[in-house]
């Protein structure tokens, strides 16, 4: 199992469990998230009094998750799952609470920003280094990088491939408790006893604050292009050998 799930009370704890990657995101590892929103859904439909009040996401150590697992990703189905999993987040009728300890990078800075609530040690890492590999992430990733970790923030991080630590992004509000685990875990117990129905629709309205864009032709274009780039193809090759990237705009 790349996601082990475990529940503490009216708490769900979903925790990226491949630590021999640094919990890097595969498809296996979407299918799994997928299958976690779609029971707690399940479960809230046909048994509200049994119903989670708040889910919980984290990482085994040493990461929460170190990215996309790059040994298998390709534009087209991976992404379109990476794309369900962080709406699907936000569709839940209760509070995501992203519990970070250790590197958010990629996929896993996606994951975080997609959570309703962020908690992070104070030297942890997020970034999306998207710029060193080549590649180019989706528009809602863009969008929802903006609203939540400020857009000047969005741009350093997407543009020059800057990272932020828990302490920095805490102090701007995008991170909004400094802790590990175990003080996330308090603060979901607590938001676990406040009205549900109040918390869903706030969030609701929160989520609704700003439509989502539509596809936008010339984003998409620049998106497809950049994937299908010898770019790209230099971006995880440099990875995978530990070598700096020769990039040619090709």
């Amino acid at each position: 199992m790349t996601v082990h799930v475990h529940r503490d009370g009216a708490v769900v704890i979903a925790t990226l469990d491949r630590p021999e990657r640094r919990n890097a995101v595969d498809a296996a590892t979407l299918r799994s998230l997928l299958e976690v929103q779609g029971d707690m859904t399940r479960l809230a439909d046909e048994h509200p009094d049994r119903a989670a009040r708040v889910l919980v996401i984290t990482g085994a150590a040493p990461a929460f998750s170190a990215g996309a697992d790059l040994t298998g990703v390709e534009l087209g189905e991976f992404t379109d799952d990476l794309g369900r999993v962080l709406r699907g987040f936000g569709e839940l009728a209760v509070p995501v609470i992203a519990a970070i300890d250790g590197p958010a990078l990629g996929a896993g800075a996606q994951l975080a920003v997609a959570a309703d609530l962020r908690v992070a040690t104070a030297d942890s890492v997020v970034g999306i280094p998207a710029a060193r590999l080549g590649l180019v992430v989706d528009h809602w990733t863009v969008r929802r990088l903006a609203q939540e970790f400020t857009p000047p923030v969005a741009r350093a991080m997407l543009v020059a491939a800057e990272t932020y630590t828990g302490a920095e992004l805490h102090r701007i509000g995008a991170v909004h408790r400094v802790g590990n685990l175990e003080t996330a875990l308090e603060w979901a117990r607590q938001l676990a006893h406040l009205a549900p129905l109040t918390m869903a629709g706030h969030k609701l309205a929160l989520e609704r604050f700003e439509a989502e864009p539509g596809p936008d032709e010339l984003v998409e274009a620049a998106r497809r292009r950049a994937w299908a780039s010898t770019d790209a193809a230099e971006g995880r090759a440099a990875f995978s050998e530990k070598r700096r990237p020769n990039f040619t705009g090709d």
